[in-house]
């Protein structure tokens, strides 16, 4: 009698997937489900939902969009790698890649790829992932290996001069966020916003409230654009 066992489908690697967007999740879950060793365990459509479903679906890999309605992608992708730190991280965005995908690596995810890619393209960034590889674009990748070559601060933008917070502030307030507003989606004090949009009026060199509003509305409606 022959004892092998044919593979189960337990063997599967498992992927939640967070995005906002019903859609969006439905597409991709479809064509997840289309391969023979992935699977997807959960969905989540906000980064609190996602956080409480880790620890009942046990997924080997979060397929994540920053663009989430409760929080930024980038303090979700944080909170993932501190509570579970083995979990990969995959983000699948419409924002640029050469703004969001050094700070998404930062964060502690392990890839970043457009929403425009194909199927095949996402099939081998999931597969690299899960394999103990980092994925970003090969243009992307030059600009980060450029980046680690370069001296500190040469030819750096002023917006990746930005730390997380103060990008996530500068976001807001081109979403037309007040400070207070400001204050209470972040959790913050109004003291501390106030003291971000000073770093964040000194490192891109706006001498005004004004000035630094008209400039996140800009960067904000260049964004929606790409």
């Amino acid at each position: 009698m022959n004892s092998k066992k044919a593979p189960a489908a337990a063997a599967r690697k498992r992927l939640l997937i967070l995005d906002d967007h019903p859609m969006m999740r439905e597409g991709l879950s479809q064509l997840i489900g289309n391969e023979t060793d992935l699977s997807v365990c959960g969905e989540a459509g906000t980064g609190r939902e996602a956080i409480e479903l880790m620890n009942r679906v046990k997924p080997d890999l979060v397929l994540a969009d920053i663009s989430l309605p409760d929080t930024n992608g980038l303090e979700v992708i944080k909170e993932i790698q501190a509570l579970h730190p083995g979990v990969a991280v995959l983000v699948i965005s419409m924002h640029e890649e050469s703004i969001y995908a050094e700070r998404a690596l930062r964060a502690g995810a392990r890839g970043y790829i457009m929403k425009q890619e194909g199927g095949k393209k996402l099939m081998e960034a999931i597969r690299r992932v899960l394999g103990g590889q980092i994925y970003v674009s090969e243009k992307t990748s030059a600009t980060l290996l450029e980046s680690l070559s370069a001296q500190p601060g040469k030819g750096k933008s002023p917006i990746k001069q930005l730390s997380d917070r103060e990008f996530e502030v500068l976001q807001l307030l081109g979403q037309g966020k007040g400070t207070r507003e400001l204050a209470e989606q972040l959790h913050l004090s109004v003291k501390t916003v106030d003291a971000h949009r000073a770093n964040i009026k000194r490192k891109l060199n706006l001498r005004t409230a004004s000035e630094l509003v008209r400039y996140a509305v800009r960067w904000v409606e260049t964004q929606s654009v790409n």
